[in-house]
């Protein structure tokens, strides 16, 4: 049992939202109770207490989009590499990188990527992973470095046909065996959902084979209309625009979720609405391709579930709502719009998009509430309190404050230091296979 208290507590529940001075009791996986610092030492003596410092003590964040074959690109300049448009950028670098991983690359880009998690205050992924080096196994790999790691997540791969039917068929294989595993292995902390790429690198056979091996059992995790190539390739070869595409294939619903949404019409939005289906953004990402903005205060405005992802740029989440605020007032040449609308992409509809493949209360600090719980370093010079809290958030708060990490009741970090994991030694083995990797890019040594 554990109480992690003395801090400024920001619950994210109605009931108790905000205590200047306040805690939670944690036993188990699960949040206890929820309380003043001083009541809750009272009540619970035999518990051992994590002291916030003074810091904000507040729920775990949820990444409701991220590429876990990103990890190792960090600082990685491709030689001769100069992309003019967005399918350039993803065969000169991110294909190519793919192109390149194996099982041991995919195992450290794993390992990186969840102590980034970990030290940013991340509790809970939902990735999709390619790696068409060495496609069977990795969503199994990536679970191990989950398991090891102590970070929920929701795991998929990569469905497409930009390398051929066999490795087209192994995705697709590997997404329903991690798929069956997940069923036979219910847990609250390792979900399945069912990969693709985007539609102009699926075709329809791929599409009908996808969904005769999910067999209605998950969601699909699929970029939708993330660059106008993807629109046009939808109408000149098929005569659909791509959310009317994914309508037809019965991959729409309220466990799927469309990454991106950037260059979706009125129509495709009321499709969206009516199948309730999910979308995620992904506004650093998508400022860095030159792809565009998505349209999410028009979706949200439909009541269409809208998440909050990093894609492959990085794992802040506190850095991606500055993100998406800017580029959504940018875009709308209106400076007083989209504070609401982002905070809940993070706050509010991470945490739901969650909830449906874990089962458990994800997002608050409530009794029966996953025990994800952060301290961030933050020390106001302003007037702090639950009048202005999401203000902070936007304008102070980094995911790099983080100063303790607990995940489903596990202590993985306290005071800046990872728990019962070797960072150095971790750092080490991840550096010899960015070395080899970025070696055989370049053709070249590190």
């Amino acid at each position: 049992m554990y109480i992690l208290a003395n801090g400024r507590l920001i619950t994210r529940d109605s009931a108790l939202p905000y205590l200047q001075d306040g805690g939670v009791v944690i036993e188990g996986t699960k949040i206890l109770e929820v309380g003043a610092t001083a009541d809750l030492k009272a009540k619970y003596p035999q518990a051992e207490f994590i002291d916030a410092k003074g810091g904000v003590i507040m729920p775990g964040l949820v990444n409701a989009h991220t590429h876990i074959y990103s990890a190792l690109a960090r600082g990685l300049s491709i030689n001769g590499f100069n992309p003019t448009n967005f399918f350039e950028v993803l065969d000169g670098q991110w294909w190519y990188i793919d192109r390149h991983l194996t099982l041991k690359g995919t195992r450290a880009s794993a390992d990186a990527l969840y102590m980034d998690c970990i030290k940013q205050g991340v509790t809970t992924i939902f990735d999709h992973h390619a790696s068409y080096a060495e496609i069977p196994g990795s969503l199994f790999a990536i679970a191990d470095s989950a398991k090891k790691f102590g970070i929920r997540s929701c795991l998929c791969y990569e469905v497409s046909d930009r390398d051929g039917e066999e490795k087209c068929l192994q995705a697709i294989q590997e997404n329903a065996d991690f798929i069956t595993y997940c069923e036979k292995n219910p847990s609250d902390m390792l979900a399945a959902m069912f990969g693709g790429h985007a539609l102009f690198t699926i075709s329809d056979k791929t599409f009908d084979r996808m969904v005769e091996a999910n067999n209605g059992r998950t969601g699909f995790h699929i970029h939708v209309s993330e660059g106008m190539n993807d629109v046009y390739d939808s109408l000149q070869n098929y005569g659909r625009r791509p959310v009317q595409r994914l309508q037809d294939h019965d991959i729409l619903g309220p466990k799927t979720i469309l990454g991106h949404c950037i260059h979706v019409n009125t129509a495709e939005m009321e499709i969206i609405q009516a199948t309730g289906t999910m979308t995620v953004n992904n506004p650093e990402s998508n400022m860095g391709n030159a792809v565009g903005c998505s349209p999410i205060l028009q979706l949200m405005k439909r009541g269409i579930t809208v998440g909050l992802g990093t894609d492959a740029y990085t794992n802040d989440m506190l850095e991606s709502i500055k993100v998406a605020l800017t580029i959504q007032r940018h875009n709308a040449c209106l400076p007083n719009v989209g504070w609401c609308e982002v905070t809940d992409m993070l706050f509010k509809n991470n945490p739901i998009i969650g909830e449906k493949y874990f089962g458990v209360p994800l997002g608050k600090l409530a009794p029966g509430a996953a025990a994800d719980v952060i301290v961030m370093d933050y020390k106001p010079f302003t007037p702090f309190s639950d009048a202005n809290i999401d203000g902070h958030m936007l304008f102070g708060m980094t995911g790099r404050q983080c100063q303790t990490t607990i995940c489903n009741g596990k202590l993985l970090m306290k005071d800046r230091e990872l728990v019962g994991i070797d960072e150095e030694a971790e750092n080490a083995h991840i550096l010899e296979e960015s070395k080899k990797l970025w070696g055989e890019l370049n053709h070249c040594q590190y």
